[in-house]
């Protein structure tokens, strides 16, 4: 057997084939949810006050509600005029990292002074309507801008006319939002 040469071919070559397929394979890259910076930043603007629009009331006094969506309604001896002020629900506006958890505390009753001579009326709150949500708590929106339009309707007690004299009335009230 002399002068005979065996010649071999490479193997390795598949190998290394293999090696870049198996690299390729498990390179999928997992998305999961980001951590939020500390402290988490939320901002909370107050777009709009509520208003009642304007309204008379005789002897017995009465209630008007506004709604989240800005549709008022009376009992009692409380009557709506359409001139004037319109009623509006208040409205704020959430801003802040995509995908924050938010929850609003309950709103307290407030009081609004004015009148001549003085008088004062309560204002009870509803369950604030959240758009693009069923309610509180809610999560920002992942698009951008991360922001969330808050409208929350109330309800004002009105007392009879000795009570609650005509005039304007004003007042503040404070809403808490949570963020988890």
């Amino acid at each position: 057997m002399s002068g005979t040469t065996i010649k071999r071919k490479n193997s390795y070559l598949p190998a290394i084939f293999a090696g870049f397929m198996m690299m390729a394979l498990f390179s999928i890259k997992g998305y999961g949810q980001e951590r939020p910076p500390r402290p988490i930043a939320v901002t909370v603007k107050n777009a709009q006050g509520i208003l009642f629009g304007t309204f008379a009331h005789g002897e017995s006094g009465g209630t008007i509600t506004v709604t989240h969506e800005g549709a008022r309604t009376a009992t009692g001896s409380v009557i709506l005029i359409s001139q004037g002020s319109f009623p509006s629900p208040a409205v704020f506006l959430v801003e802040g990292i995509k995908g924050t958890l938010i929850t609003i505390s309950p709103i307290l009753d407030a009081t609004l002074n004015g009148g001549s001579p003085a008088g004062h009326l309560t204002l009870k709150f509803d369950t604030p309507n959240i758009a693009a949500s069923s309610g509180s708590p809610f999560i920002l929106p992942y698009d951008s801008p991360s922001q969330m339009e808050i409208r929350i309707g109330g309800t004002l007690i009105v007392g009879n006319s000795g009570a609650n004299p005509p005039g304007n009335y004003s007042g503040n009230f404070y809403v808490t939002f949570n963020q988890q």
